[in-house]
């Protein structure tokens, strides 16, 4: 299981994002001069963390982004999945995907739920300060 370069460079930017504090406003242009994410795919991905509802953006002179929320509530499973989409390590975990061939027969299909739960759980325990390298901040 590998992410894909969008996934990864979207958990980069964040973690860039977050360490500007609730407070702080940046643009496409400062996260992709931060990370060295090109300046297209930097825009790309804040248009899609923005539809996630992680980035907040306001336009005007004191307009920007900013973290939706502290970044002590923004979770890792929600950065790649802002980005892939939700996480299913099988298409067979995928209620609405029957495009296996062995599916009728398989005797590993009824546990797969339970390997990408687990793995799931393992992107939700890690939050975005966490990678980010920063203190806790609390919206006030």
């Amino acid at each position: 299981m590998r992410l894909s370069s969008l996934a990864d460079y979207a958990v980069v930017m964040m973690a860039a994002a977050a360490r500007h504090g609730m407070a702080g406003r940046f643009s496409a242009t400062i996260l992709s001069a931060e990370t060295g994410v090109p300046l297209p795919t930097a825009q790309k991905l804040m248009g899609k963390l923005a539809g996630a509802g992680l980035l907040a953006s306001q336009r005007g002179a004191s307009g920007g982004f900013a973290l939706a929320r502290g970044a002590h509530a923004i979770s890792l499973i929600e950065i790649i999945e802002a980005v892939e989409g939700p996480i299913a390590l099988t298409s067979c975990v995928d209620e609405a995907k029957h495009d296996c061939a062995l599916e009728q027969a398989c005797k590993v299909k009824p546990h797969w739920a339970v390997v990408n739960s687990a793995v799931r759980k393992a992107f939700e325990d890690v939050r975005l300060d966490q990678l980010a390298g920063v203190e806790q901040e609390v919206m006030a």
